[in-house]
């Protein structure tokens, strides 16, 4: 494919996606290396629904993301892996070196018997050795299911029963600016709850004590010890499982979206290069977390298909002060810088000074992730980080649909704040109305679906087809369902206006509200709770929940740390909420649906217009949760 330069070829390169998809990612694909190219491009029915790219394809993404670049790049930095402390000294591994090192935890894994199709659990911090994991799982064949470094005991005995996972990749302890992580011990508390784990293998960050389970347990560094630095890629069909990661579903249970080998390869491959529009040499910095699509995508496989200099942090942005991210981009020269909202908006909160000390002319794109970024805070970053001259690559996608969707192309695409401006090549977006009837025209705000599959889209959910089909191709028959809503401006421009399901997002990382009220329920004062979203400064979305108590408490705050609390202990400290406000009753219809309208725009401060309360059971509670809203 000829490099996208002007908007001219854009325009052209999308209008050939549309008019002959199968065409296009076939010319795509050739750049890659496959040892057996595929039969036929694609084969798709959104009605069952079905998605299979590059079929009868083989291939091995690792090949890709290692092998192939060692002739001309073996000494070329592949990750430069930055620790939490800045006093640590950071690492710059090769391509060469990358490659031993899988191919080493590869045959590590091989030796505790994982073998092709088995899936492991992999709960560690941003070091390079969760990196060197999840390449080794699919160097193998293995089915990696990542789970964030953090999450706690509950969260992850769901995962890892639901995957049925056999070995659990973990360290003793994970580092967060000022504070150390015990992992092992969630872990332990886990694992009592999981009993499809016949190993774990332990790496050594914080020097932690840890209880190691004989017969179950063993250190990374002992397990590593004798094993080659060779390991031949398994042969794995187009359609096989590359990974399952988790994201939170509506209804509470996690839902384990299935990512598969040939079309995630060529489809983060093609975005990375073409959004950002990556040159060689040029050092390149997402932010994130292994632990969300966000690290698969674009630090790990994306990235490193491409030969890129990757960078990994393991730190946060504020520790030791405000100015870690510039320290960092100063230190190694970042030319593309790849953020979410949220660390924009509290960074931008610090004082000047914080950014000024540090010398961000190296910063030539800037990118944004996780949730629409606000007009306000996309000044900012154009302006104090990218010094006006930098383009914003705010870019749409979600973990279900593997790698970018509407974004725009780094020095092509005319940018208006807050905007995702258009689709990418192979793209189809849809707007539709309440009724189903999509929106033609510009000039027009509804529900965004997609009418056509792209190469990285999940496949299922792990075990369970039918909330797929549920969840993202029930509600507009024959299109994907992306519950966000759109609207689309008088020149095309496409603005990603938030969720329209009970997904919050909060900090760039959806929560569902049925699990945070879940788990709020536990708490023994507790008889009902309802969790909405409202404008958080910081974070975005917040988290304010209505509590019902059995009894009225005597001491409100004291409870609501407690409850705070729990949420931590079972979901992670992510999903604390914000706000909590005691009230007598909820506002449900006859039916007893609780009218989550009325609960957010009240959270929001607007008690002006909360539409017609009649129909309630008992209107009068919408009085009591108006006059004690917080």
């Amino acid at each position: 494919m000829n490099p996208i330069n002007s908007f001219a070829e854009y325009q052209k390169q999308y209008a050939l996606s549309v008019e002959n998809p199968e065409a296009f990612w076939a010319g795509t694909a050739e750049d890659f290396h496959w040892q057996k190219k595929w039969d036929r491009v694609l084969e798709w029915d959104f009605h069952k629904p079905e998605v299979k790219w590059f079929v009868g394809g083989k291939l091995n993404i690792t090949e890709n993301c290692l092998d192939r670049h060692l002739p001309a790049r073996a000494n070329q930095t592949a990750i430069i892996w930055e620790p939490n402390n800045p006093a640590d000294a950071s690492q710059h591994i090769t391509y060469q070196e990358l490659f031993r090192n899988v191919c080493r935890v590869a045959n590590m894994l091989k030796a505790q018997g994982i073998k092709k199709g088995d899936r492991v659990c992999i709960y560690m911090p941003m070091i390079p050795e969760v990196a060197y994991a999840m390449l080794a799982c699919a160097r193998i064949g293995a089915v990696h299911s990542v789970v964030f470094a953090g999450f706690s005991a509950g969260s992850l005995i769901d995962r890892i029963n639901d995957a049925g996972c056999k070995l659990v990749l973990t360290a003793d302890g994970a580092y967060r600016g000022d504070k150390v992580i015990d992992l092992k011990s969630i872990i332990d508390e886990a694992l009592e709850k999981c009993p499809s784990v016949e190993r774990v293998l332990v790496a050594k960050r914080t020097k932690s004590k840890v209880n190691m389970k004989p017969g179950r347990d063993l250190w990374w560094e002992e397990a590593i010890k004798n094993v080659s630095d060779v390991c031949a890629a398994e042969e794995m069909d187009a359609e096989d499982l590359l990974f399952i990661l988790y994201t939170s579903g509506s209804t509470g249970k996690p839902k384990g979206m299935v990512h598969t080998c040939g079309g995630y390869m060529v489809y983060t491959n093609y975005t990375f290069k073409t959004a950002f529009q990556y040159q060689d040499g040029q050092v390149y910095w997402c932010t994130a977390d292994v632990g969300w699509i966000t690290g698969h995508s674009y630090i790990v496989y994306g990235p490193l298909s491409a030969g890129a200099i990757t960078l990994m942090f393991e730190g946060v942005p504020s520790w030791p002060d405000m100015g870690r991210f510039w320290h960092v981009a100063e230190k190694h020269r970042v030319n593309i810088f790849y953020t979410a909202p949220t660390a924009i908006r509290s960074l931008e909160k610090a004082p000047l000074s914080f950014v000024k000390q540090y010398d961000l002319h190296s910063i030539k794109i800037l990118g944004t992730v996780g949730e629409p970024i606000n007009e306000e805070a996309w000044h900012w970053y154009h302006e104090n980080i990218g010094r006006g001259k930098c383009p914003v690559i705010d870019t749409w996608w979600q973990t279900e649909t593997g790698g970018f969707m509407i974004s725009p192309i780094a020095n092509v695409t005319r940018l208006k704040p807050a905007h995702a401006t258009f689709p990418l090549p192979g793209v189809q977006p849809a707007i539709m109305d309440e009724n189903g009837n999509e929106l033609l025209a510009n000039g027009v705000e509804g529900r965004l679906a997609i009418r056509f599959p792209w190469p990285a889209m999940a496949r299922t959910i792990y075990g369970d087809h039918q909330r797929f089909r549920d969840t993202y191709f029930s509600t507009f028959p024959g299109k994907y369902f992306t519950g966000d809503g759109c609207k689309r401006d008088d020149e095309g421009y496409y603005r990603i206006t938030g969720r329209v399901d009970d997904i919050i997002i909060v900090s760039g990382h959806n929560m569902g509200t049925a699990e945070i009220e879940s788990a709020i329920d536990e708490h023994s004062a507790v008889c009902e709770s309802a969790v909405v979203a409202y404008p958080h400064d910081i974070k975005g979305q917040g988290i304010y929940a209505y509590v019902i108590c059995y009894d009225k408490p005597h001491e409100e705050e004291k409870l609501r740390k407690e409850i705070r609390e729990l949420v931590a202990k079972i979901i992670g400290p992510i999903a604390k909420p914000d706000k909590i406000q005691f009230v007598s009753g909820l506002p449900k219809t006859r039916s007893g649906k609780i009218m989550r309208r009325i609960l957010r725009k009240v959270a929001e401060g607007d008690t002006t217009n909360l539409g017609d309360v009649t129909t309630l059971l008992d209107p009068a509670v919408v009085e009591e949760i108006k006059s004690g809203a917080l």
